[in-house]
């Protein structure tokens, strides 16, 4: 049987998201929000690095009270503010998240874009990347409305059209990016819509997410 996996994410409804994920991959899980909205979430990230690790690690020890044995961050941007392997390492709970993802993909790209929810989540996924390849030309948005209209559940097609978001790839694209990053566990709710209006390759981490929880 599988272990209960513990699914962190930045608010209820990525939560939800990455839930919904772990279902469709047959792997039993648990949600642990960490936040109530996307602006109270991006709050807790600008707090001091102390203050982040120990909710954080509240966090996690009420998931192994309650049986779980590995946990999946479900938020890029709290992936990049919390030092989860610090973590991993004292409680014990191997954790997997999207950072994880853009390390193993670094090497393939000599240039890349990515939209974040936040520059926090910008910033960590730059580190990742660039940690691996040095030679990566990056180039990235922030775009916190977007995510707060996936939050309201804006249909995608309207989403992508009021922020701009194929306008964006197209800039991307001119500019020689080799790939869109996702860098959002809010944005895939869109992916389909923009797919559909650019030829940019867009890098979603899920299936890779996916991949990495099961060899835990």
């Amino acid at each position: 049987m599988e272990r209960l996996t513990a699914v962190l994410a930045g608010t209820p409804v990525d939560t939800s998201m990455g839930l919904e994920l772990m279902k469709r991959a047959g792997l039993p899980a648990a949600g642990f929000p960490v936040a109530e909205d996307p602006r109270a979430q991006t709050a807790f990230q600008l707090l001091p690095p102390a203050d982040k690790q120990a909710q954080t690690e509240l966090v996690l020890r009420l998931a192994m009270k309650g049986g779980c044995a590995r946990a999946l961050v479900y938020c890029n941007s709290m992936s990049a503010a919390v030092d989860f392997p610090a973590l991993s390492r004292q409680l014990g709970l191997p954790i997997v998240t999207p950072m994880d993802v853009y390390r193993e993909a670094a090497g393939a790209y000599r240039r890349a874009a990515v939209i974040a929810a936040n520059a926090q989540g910008l910033a960590g996924i730059e580190r990742a990347l660039l940690g691996e390849n040095p030679k990566l030309d990056l180039y990235g948005a922030c775009l916190l409305p977007a995510v707060l209209s996936v939050e309201a559940k804006e249909p995608p097609e309207e989403l992508v059209e009021r922020h701009h978001l194929a306008e964006l790839a197209a800039w991307f694209q001119s500019c020689g990016a080799q790939t869109l990053i996702l860098g959002c566990t809010h944005f895939p709710y869109f992916k389909a819509a923009l797919a559909a209006r650019t030829s940019l390759p867009l890098l979603d981490p899920d299936e890779e997410l996916v991949r990495l929880v099961k060899e835990l």
